[in-house]
């Protein structure tokens, strides 16, 4: 009696393949109506929306916050501001759907993966860019529609070719930064103190070049992973211009919290002075973080840091007693 060999590995895979129907990517799924609508809210970056909060920004300052008309007119704002950022964030992501699809990581986003066409992405975002200066001419102020066309302008211009030039790019991220915190103050016709104005503009080219120096120090040895312009930067460069926007923000704070604006200060503690001590505090730990080479999206940063969050909420409620003159 002759035993039966084993089967091996070259016998076994014919055998394998007729029994296993071999393995085919399943079709697209249709488009549907509601899937286009959930993509297009994707595409428009809902995380992101947490920035135009900057809007409450000089109405906060000012003490005019909770004015009768302040909180729907910068809800307004606030509304408008985001489908500005939703304009341009479509318009991008559909002039950039062949580089995307070929990113491991930007190929999920719903342009590329195909769930949202091309057209209609284009559509879209033509649409809110040219309605929302209009709608803001008519329900906000004819300043606040300049400045949303102004931003939605300078945002394109850098999707197209800004976003390849030095130092211009840093520019133009924190000039986004700026025109919010101004929105507000046009909105309710506040004068935008020059002070307020140099901290949030350095405050922002310090976390913008932050964030910049943390992807280039992740990137180091992986040239081609993220923004190409990167390689054009040295980390030597970013540190430079994030300790220097730091300093000028901090000095600018110092400056209209030193200055003698109503005599003496009119509450139970000199919380305009005090509130400089959480300032410096907030800056030099977020500083931390882009030392390290890992300050991302600052309001990832701020919600990831239980010490950075205290002690942002003891500024805010520092700053809130200062313009109340409790």
């Amino acid at each position: 009696m002759t035993e039966t060999a084993p089967l091996g590995n070259a016998t076994r895979a014919p055998l394998l393949e007729q029994r296993t129907p071999p393995r085919r990517t399943p079709p697209p799924r249709p488009r549907t109506f509601a899937g286009v609508l959930r993509g297009l809210l994707r595409a428009g970056r809902p995380k992101q929306w947490v920035k135009n909060v900057l809007v409450v920004a000089a109405p906060a300052a000012a003490g005019r916050l909770f004015d009768p008309h302040a909180l729907p007119r910068l809800a307004l704002v606030f509304a408008l501001f985001t489908a500005c950022a939703a304009a341009v964030y479509l318009i991008n992501d559909a002039r950039d759907v062949e580089a995307d699809r070929a990113h491991p990581a930007k190929r999920h986003r719903p342009i590329a993966a195909g769930q949202v066409p091309v057209p209609v992405a284009y559509a879209v975002g033509g649409a809110l860019a040219v309605l929302t200066p209009a709608v803001a001419a008519q329900m906000a102020s004819p300043q606040v529609a300049v400045l949303l066309a102004a931003y939605v302008g300078m945002q394109l211009a850098y999707c197209v070719s800004l976003k390849h030039v030095l130092v211009v790019d840093l520019a133009v991220v924190t000039t986004g930064f700026l025109m919010r915190a101004a929105a507000g103050g046009l909105a309710l016709d506040i004068p935008l103190s020059r002070w307020f104005l140099i901290t949030t503009g350095f405050g922002a080219l310090f976390m913008v070049s932050a964030k910049r120096y943390s992807e280039a120090v992740q990137m180091a040895g992986n040239a081609g992973a993220t923004r190409a312009l990167l390689t054009e930067y040295t980390t030597g460069y970013l540190r430079f211009v994030w300790q220097l926007a730091a300093g000028v923000a901090v000095l600018g704070y110092c400056l209209w919290a030193l200055e003698d604006h109503h005599g003496p200060h009119g509450g139970l503690l000199p919380w305009r002075q005090l509130s400089v001590v959480a300032f410096i505090l907030a800056i030099l730990r977020y500083a931390v973080f882009a030392d390290r080479g890992t300050a991302g999206e600052p309001e990832e940063v701020v919600l990831r840091d239980r010490a950075l969050a205290l002690i942002a909420l003891t500024w805010l409620a520092m700053y809130g007693l200062a313009v109340a003159r409790w």
